[in-house]
C-alpha cells in the first residue's frame, strides 16, 4: 500500500513526457498538410455524403461526386446559391420545427446532412436573435481533431510545458441543455463540446459537471473559489470579457496580485471576440508575469482557425470538415450580406491584404452558408489570418467603419495614460447623423466624455478614408460618447439582452437600423443612474 503514493509521483512526469511524445507526432501531422489538397478533399466527401439528402437531391450534387475538383466546384458555386441562416430557416428547417408547450422542438433527418441532427448549437446572439445551427456527430469529431491538435502544436513548441500536470478551467455556457424532444439537445457550443468530452480528458478539464451546469453569476463566484484554492489550473479557455471578470474575482477574494496567487497558470485560450480592446486589462493583471495566450476563431458552424505558440496570428485550419469559399468585402450590400451568386472563390485563389466575407459548406448540413465573420489574408505560407470582425459594418450614413476599426480605435486610446476603456458599443443615432459610443470606464479613468469622443473621432478619421472624408464634409456629426461603470453594461445585457457569460458577448457594433441597441444602454444607464444621488447621464 506504501507505493501508491510513489506510483502516483512517478506517473505525472511519464504521463507528461508520454503526452508530449505523441503531440510531438500530431504537430509535425498538422504542419505537414496541403491546405489546398485537403480542401479539395473534404468538398468531394461532402458532396458525396450531402447527395442523399432533400438537399442533395434539390441541387444535384450526386452528378457532381465523380467529377475533377475544379469541374465539380464551378458547377456546385454555379447551382447552389449562397445562403443566410434565414434562408436555411426558411427552405429547410422551419417545416421540421413546431412549439409544444412554449418549447422549441427541432427535428432534421435527411434533411441537409444524412442522418438525424443530434444537436443545435443555440447561438449566443451577438447581433442578431439565437439561432440553432446543426451540429452532427461528425462536427462534434472534427472540432475534436481541431482541439487535439491545438494542443499538439502547443506542447511541440513549448516543450517546458507544466499544462498537464494540471488542468484547463473551461468556461463554457451552462451544461443544462434543453431537451428539444426525440432524444435532440440544444445549448451553447461550448457546453455541448463540454459536457460530452470524450472520458479520457476528465482529468484534465475543470470545473466538475455541477459547477458547469450553475447559473451564470454563480458559476463566476464558484470558478474565481476554484482557481485561488486548486492549484493545479493551468490554464483558462473563454472569451476575453468573461475571462477579465473571473481574474479580477479572484484578485478581490485574494487580495494579493494575481502572478501570486494563481502561480502555475501557464495559458489562457481566447476566442469570439478579439482581444486587443482587452489587452490593456490583461497587461495590468499581469505586470510582471504573463501567461502564454493563444487565439481561437471558433463557431458554432465550424472551428475556423487557431494560433501555434510562438506565432503572431491565427492560421486558417482548413482541415476539420469544413469546405472554405470566401467573397471579397466590396461585394456585400449595404446590410453587409453577399448576393446569391456573388463572385465566391476557393481557398486557393484567395489574396493576401484582402478582406473577406467567409462562406462554409459543412459536415453539419450547412451549404455555402454565409457565417457572418470577416477576414484578412496576411501571409499565403503559413496561411495567416486575422480576424477583422462580423460583416456588419458601421455604415448607416455610407462610411462603411468596420469592426476591427471601431476594435483599433478604442485599443490606442487604452495605451494612453489616464483612459481606461473596460467594454464598449458605438451605434448610429439617424436623426443626428453622428455615432453614439457608450464606453464602459475603469475606476481609474480620467478623461471626459468629450475628450474621448475627440480622440475616438481623430482616430477613426486616420484609420478610415470614406469616414474622413464625410467628417469633412459634414455628411457625418462629430461622435458622442456616454461613459458608464463597467458593471453597468453587463446587467444591461443581463436583463435587457438576456445574455450573459459564456459565448454570449458585447457587440462591438450595434446591428440594429436605427440604434435602438445602444440607444437602450443609455436609457437603462440612466434608469440606473435616478437611483443614484447626483448621477447624470449625459447626451
Amino acid at each position: 500500500m506504501k507505493t501508491i503514493p510513489m506510483l502516483r509521483d512517478l506517473s505525472a512526469p511519464f504521463l507528461d513526457r508520454f503526452l508530449k511524445t505523441g503531440a510531438t507526432v500530431l504537430a509535425n501531422r498538422f504542419l505537414a498538410q496541403d491546405p489546398y489538397l485537403a480542401q479539395r478533399n473534404i468538398l468531394a466527401r461532402l458532396l458525396a455524403r450531402g447527395s442523399v439528402t432533400r438537399f442533395g437531391r434539390d441541387y444535384g450534387l450526386a452528378e457532381l461526386v465523380p467529377l475533377p475538383f475544379a469541374e465539380a466546384y464551378r458547377l456546385y458555386r454555379q447551382r447552389v446559391p449562397i445562403r443566410t441562416y434565414s434562408d436555411f430557416w426558411t427552405d429547410y428547417f422551419a417545416a421540421s420545427c413546431r412549439e409544444i408547450s412554449g418549447r422549441r422542438q427541432l427535428f432534421l433527418e435527411n434533411e441537409t446532412w444524412p442522418g438525424k441532427i443530434p444537436f443545435f448549437c443555440e447561438t449566443s446572439g451577438t447581433t442578431a436573435p439565437s439561432k440553432y445551427i446543426p451540429f452532427s456527430r461528425e462536427m462534434f469529431a472534427a472540432n475534436q481533431r481541431a482541439a487535439l491538435d491545438l494542443t499538439a502544436t502547443y506542447l511541440n513548441a513549448n516543450r517546458s510545458s507544466r499544462l498537464f500536470q494540471g488542468k484547463l478551467l473551461y468556461m463554457a455556457g451552462n451544461t443544462d441543455l434543453t431537451d428539444m424532444g426525440d432524444g435532440v439537445l440544444s445549448g451553447d457550443m461550448s457546453a455541448i463540446t463540454l459536457r460530452y468530452r470524450p472520458a479520457y480528458l476528465n482529468p484534465f478539464i475543470a470545473p466538475d459537471p455541477v459547477t458547469a451546469a450553475l447559473p451564470w453569476e454563480e458559476k463566476l463566484e464558484k470558478l474565481a473559489h476554484l482557481l485561488l484554492t486548486n492549484r493545479n489550473i493551468r490554464g483558462i479557455s473563454g472569451v476575453p470579457p468573461w475571462i477579465i471578470l473571473l481574474l479580477k474575482r479572484c484578485a478581490e477574494l485574494g487580495s494579493r496580485p494575481l502572478p501570486e496567487l494563481l502561480p502555475n497558470l501557464e495559458l489562457i485560450i481566447h476566442g469570439g471576440t478579439s482581444l486587443k480592446p482587452y489587452r490593456q486589462e490583461f497587461d495590468e493583471l499581469f505586470p510582471l508575469r504573463m501567461p502564454n495566450f493563444l487565439e481561437l476563431l471558433p463557431s458554432s458552424e465550424a472551428f475556423m482557425a487557431f494560433q501555434l505558440h510562438g506565432e503572431g496570428q491565427m492560421r486558417l485550419a482548413p482541415y476539420y470538415g469544413v469546405f472554405f469559399e470566401f467573397v471579397p468585402c466590396e461585394m456585400l450590400n449595404e446590410r453587409g450580406v453577399p448576393a446569391p451568386d456573388a463572385p465566391a472563390v476557393p481557398l486557393e485563389e484567395t489574396e493576401t491584404g484582402r478582406r473577406y466575407a467567409v462562406i462554409l459548406t459543412t459536415c453539419a448540413g450547412l451549404w455555402r452558408y454565409h457565417i457572418g465573420d470577416t477576414i484578412r489574408f496576411t501571409s499565403r505560407a503559413p496561411l495567416f489570418i486575422e480576424f477583422t470582425g462580423r460583416d456588419k459594418f458601421l455604415d448607416r450614413f455610407e462610411e462603411k467603419v468596420t469592426q476591427g476599426e471601431v476594435e483599433a480605435a478604442v485599443a490606442g486610446l487604452n495605451n494612453i495614460p489616464g483612459i481606461d476603456i473596460r467594454e464598449f458599443i458605438v451605434g448610429p443615432e439617424i436623426a443626428e447623423r453622428r455615432h453614439l459610443w457608450v464606453l464602459a470606464l475603469g475606476r481609474d479613468s480620467q478623461n471626459s466624455d468629450i475628450d474621448l469622443a475627440k480622440r475616438l473621432d481623430d482616430a477613426l478619421i486616420t484609420m478610415n478614408a470614406d469616414y474622413a472624408t464625410f467628417r469633412n464634409q459634414g455628411r457625418i456629426k462629430a461622435p458622442v460618447v456616454v461613459g458608464v461603470e463597467e458593471g453597468l453594461i453587463y446587467r444591461w445585457s443581463k436583463e435587457v439582452r438576456g445574455k450573459l457569460g459564456g459565448q454570449s458577448k458585447i457587440p462591438h457594433i450595434d446591428p440594429t437600423v436605427e440604434g435602438e441597441l445602444v440607444r437602450s444602454l443609455v436609457e437603462f444607464s440612466r434608469e440606473s443612474c435616478e437611483d443614484i444621488a447626483g448621477c447624470k447621464v449625459a447626451i
